[in-house]
């Protein structure tokens, strides 16, 4: 077999083939073989970019957190508002309708009892995620649409409790639950000075974890 003289491209088709297949019958049940077979690959032209289904869950992480942050990133270049408060809640409201949102709740679900991935998510929401947030705060407070104090910590505070303690991803909870918990945080939001979370995104964000089936 002749060499591949674009091996960025398979690998990014094995990342792409193994998120499609994590998807339909989760990680634990997807094999190398099925892996495989999707692509017509050897397990040579496999094991060349990725010598154990684990390092391509990893990838598979690393493309999951850059894919959030260019969307991220998109949304705060492509939305228009009177201020900063009604920028960032037209913000979460995109957020919280894409199909990008959940698309990979049934993967990290398989590995909410893993250290590494719980800690890994943990340091881009709060390394990657809180500063641009932040920064938005600042916005806020500059322009009079947000009164709060601490603008990173704000942020930080609201990412963590958005993106952990209220998400049956790690956590095995019903939607009852999940949505005491929203409300819960809208509620503590509030309090901080930064309300940008109405009802109308409670309910997007439960109903795309009904969708994936995790209720």
């Amino acid at each position: 077999m002749g060499r591949n003289k674009h091996p960025e491209q398979t690998q990014e088709r094995i990342i792409d083939a193994s998120i499609k297949l994590f998807i339909e019958k989760g990680y634990e049940q997807t094999t190398i073989q099925d892996i495989l077979d999707a692509l017509k690959l050897s397990k040579g032209g496999l094991y060349h970019h990725f010598k154990s289904k684990e390092e391509i869950l990893e990838a598979v992480k690393h493309k999951r957190a850059q894919c959030a942050a260019d969307m991220l990133h998109d949304l705060i270049e492509n939305t228009k508002a009177a201020n900063a408060k009604e920028k960032l809640k037209k913000i979460l409201y995109q957020w919280s309708v894409s199909t990008q949102t959940h698309s990979f709740d049934t993967v990290l679900t398989s590995q909410s009892n893993n250290p590494h991935f719980v800690m890994g998510a943990l340091q881009n929401a709060v390394n990657q995620d809180a500063p641009i947030i932040s920064k938005l705060i600042e916005e806020g407070i500059t322009d009079g649409s947000i009164q709060t104090t601490e603008p990173a910590f704000c942020a930080e505070i609201f990412l963590l409790l958005l993106n952990f303690w209220t998400s049956p991803v790690l956590f095995t909870r019903n939607i009852n639950d999940t949505k005491k918990r929203l409300y819960y945080l809208q509620s503590v939001m509030r309090l901080l000075g930064l309300d940008i979370i109405d009802n109308t995104f409670i309910e997007n964000i439960t109903d795309g974890y009904v969708k994936t089936g995790l209720f």
